[in-house]
C-alpha cells in the first residue's frame, strides 16, 4: 500500500500515488461540472415557475407584415411533404407577402412529383427549388436555395412539420426589432399517442422548450436557433457569412455566429409547430447521435471565440459555453460512475472514505438527473396537462438511452470517424405517416 500526502491530505493506493491523485482530481472536476449543470436546471425551472416572463413580441397581432420566403427542407419526403405544404397554404399570413419554396434536395422518391402536384393546385404561391446535384446535406441545400431569395426574411421548416395557423405571424413579429437576427418557435410532437417513447419525447420537448428555452429568453441568456420552426433576417445571415455547408448542425453553428456577431436570437414560446418524433428506440438513438456530433462540432469551432469575446457580458458567455458543452455531460457523467467505482476499490483517502465518496456521487447523480426532470415537471404544470406527470418516472429510461447514445457518438467522433477510409453517413430520421398511393390526392 503506497501512501502520499499533498495539501495536508493523505491518500493510499496499491497502484501508486499517481493513480490515486489522478482519480481524485478527475472526480473533483466531474463533480464541479455536474454541480454547475444541476444548478442551471434548477435556476431555469424556478425562473419559469416564479420569475418574470418575457413574451415581448406576443402582443403584435396586426402589422404591415414584411415579405418572407418559407423554406421547406425535403430529401426523400414523399410521405410528409404534401401535408406540410398544404398546411402552409392555410396560415393567416398575407398570401401576397409569403412565398413557399420546397427545397427538394436530390430526392430519389416521389417527392418532386408530389411537390409539383401541390404547386399546380396553388398557382403563384409555391415556387419549388429542385436540387439535383451539389454537395449533400441540409446546410448545402439551404445555401444554394438562399441565392434565389429576394425577401428580407426567411423561415425554415422540415418537411414533416405542420405549422399552426398563426405561426408565420408569430415568427415574424420579433423582426420589427432591428437587433433581432433570428427567431425560434416551439416544437410540439403530434404523434404523442403512438407508444411510450413518443410520450416520453413529448415530456422532453416540453421541458426543453417551455422551460429551458423560455428561461434563457427571460434571463437574457442564449436562446438557441433550432434549424426548423425558425426565422432568419437575411442581412444578419449575410453579415455572419451565410450558411456553412461543412457543418453537421447548421442551426447551432448559426446560433453562435449570430451571437458573436452581436445579433439577438429570440425564442417565441407561443409560435407552435407540430412534428413527428421517433417511434422506435433505434431511430431515437440515431437521432441523438446525429445531434450530438453536430453540437460538439460547433463546440470545438466556437468555444474559444466565445470565451475571448469581451463585447458579450460574462453571464452570456458562461451560459453560451454551458450550452455548447451540454452534449458532453453524458460521457462525463458515465466517466464519473466509472471513477467512483475505481476509487471505491483502489483508493483510500484520509479525510473522505471512498465509500462515502461513492455514495456522495450517486446521490449527486440522482439530484442532477432530478434537476432535468424538475424542468419537465415544471413544463407539465405550465402546459396545464398535469396527467402527463404520471410518466415522469419513465423518463429515467429515456435519460439512460440518451446518455449511452451521446457517449457512443463522442467515441465515434473522436476515434472511429477519424480512421482512414471512414465516410460520414447521415442518418435521416424515419417518417411514420404514409403518402397517399399514386394517383390519389
Amino acid at each position: 500500500m503506497l501512501e502520499t500526502s499533498q495539501f495536508g491530505v493523505r491518500v493510499q493506493s496499491p497502484l501508486g500515488a499517481t493513480w490515486a491523485w489522478t482519480l481524485a482530481s478527475l472526480m473533483v472536476v466531474v463533480m464541479l461540472l455536474l454541480t454547475v449543470y444541476t444548478a442551471r436546471h434548477y435556476v431555469f425551472s424556478l425562473n419559469r415557475l416564479f420569475g418574470r416572463q418575457r413574451h415581448t413580441y406576443a402582443s403584435i397581432v396586426s402589422a404591415d407584415w414584411p415579405r418572407v420566403t418559407i423554406f421547406v427542407a425535403a430529401h426523400n419526403e414523399e410521405d410528409v411533404i404534401q401535408d406540410c405544404l398544404e398546411n402552409l397554404m392555410l396560415v393567416d399570413y398575407p398570401a401576397d407577402r409569403m412565398v413557399v419554396v420546397p427545397v427538394n434536395d436530390r430526392s430519389s422518391d416521389r417527392t418532386r412529383e408530389i411537390i409539383d402536384a401541390v404547386v399546380a393546385r396553388f398557382p403563384g404561391r409555391i415556387v419549388p427549388f429542385h436540387r439535383v446535384g451539389g454537395k449533400p446535406g441540409k446546410a448545402a441545400a439551404l445555401k444554394d436555395a438562399t441565392e434565389t431569395v429576394d425577401t428580407d426574411f426567411i423561415v425554415v421548416f422540415d418537411a414533416d412539420y405542420m405549422p399552426s395557423r398563426g405561426l408565420i405571424r408569430r415568427l415574424m413579429a420579433p423582426f420589427f426589432d432591428p437587433e433581432v437576427g433570428a427567431v425560434m418557435g416551439r416544437v410540439v410532437p403530434h404523434n404523442v399517442g403512438a407508444n411510450l417513447l413518443t410520450r416520453l419525447l413529448d415530456l422532453e420537448r416540453s421541458g426543453g422548450y417551455q422551460v429551458d428555452q423560455q428561461a434563457r429568453m427571460n434571463l437574457g441568456l442564449v436562446p438557441q436557433y433550432g434549424g426548423t420552426v425558425g426565422g432568419i433576417r437575411m442581412s444578419a445571415l449575410q453579415a455572419v457569412g451565410g450558411w456553412h455547408d461543412d457543418v453537421l448542425a447548421e442551426d447551432t453553428d448559426l446560433t453562435y455566429r449570430l451571437l458573436l456577431g452581436r445579433w439577438r436570437t429570440v425564442y417565441h414560446n407561443r409560435a407552435e409547430c407540430y412534428e413527428e418524433v421517433p417511434q422506435s428506440w433505434a431511430v431515437r438513438m440515431r437521432q441523438i447521435k446525429r445531434w450530438s456530433k453536430g453540437h460538439n462540432q460547433a463546440m470545438v469551432r466556437h468555444a474559444g471565440a466565445l470565451y475571448r469575446n469581451r463585447e458579450l457580458g460574462l453571464v452570456e458567455r458562461v451560459d453560451g459555453l454551458l450550452l455548447l458543452g451540454v452534449y458532453m455531460m453524458s460521457p462525463i457523467l458515465l466517466l464519473g460512475w466509472v471513477l467512483s467505482v475505481l476509487m471505491y476499490f483502489t483508493v483510500s483517502i484520509q479525510w473522505l472514505a471512498p465509500a462515502l465518496l461513492l455514495m456522495a456521487f450517486m446521490v449527486h447523480s440522482a439530484l442532477g438527473n432530478f434537476a432535468a426532470f424538475f424542468e419537465i415537471a415544471a413544463a407539465v404544470h405550465l402546459d396545464r396537462s398535469n396527467r402527463r406527470i404520471r410518466l415522469l418516472a419513465f423518463s429515467f429510461l429515456g435519460f439512460i438511452v440518451s446518455a449511452v447514445a451521446i457517449a457512443l457518438s463522442v467515441w465515434e467522433q473522436v476515434v472511429v470517424d477519424r480512421m482512414p477510409g471512414r465516410k460520414f453517413h447521415w442518418d435521416k430520421t424515419v417518417r411514420y405517416r404514409r403518402a397517399a398511393p399514386k394517383g390519389q390526392p
